[in-house]
């Protein structure tokens, strides 16, 4: 799933942020979970069923993306996971962003 080139140009407003970062692991644990996992490796209990897999974060390839084409990502979606554009503002989007970063380090 390749985010558009224009997605480079999306620069991220909270990066090192440690307080979006936690608001990001708030919004990772009530949204994200389920599917990806609790520490992002795409294991969730309901993405066993979907194809394509659930991403996994910890995964080099997810962590070489810049921040604007991870937003971008969540903010279109792709069947099955859904957009947040309509469901997360800007700012939470951004957040979930910052922890994916995180969920890399371990």
């Amino acid at each position: 799933w390749v985010a558009p080139s224009s997605a480079e140009n999306l620069k991220n407003p909270f990066i090192g942020n440690a307080t979006a970062t936690a608001e990001g692991k708030k919004l990772f644990t009530q949204l994200c979970v389920i599917c990806h996992g609790n520490k992002g490796k795409g294991d969730g209990v309901a993405g066993v069923a979907l194809k394509p897999k659930p991403a996994n974060f910890t995964s080099s390839k997810i962590q070489a993306q810049s921040d604007g084409k991870i937003y971008w990502k969540l903010t279109e979606g792709r069947e099955p996971m859904v957009s947040y554009k309509g469901i997360l503002t800007d700012q939470q989007r951004w957040q979930l962003v910052n922890y994916i970063r995180e969920l890399g380090k371990k």
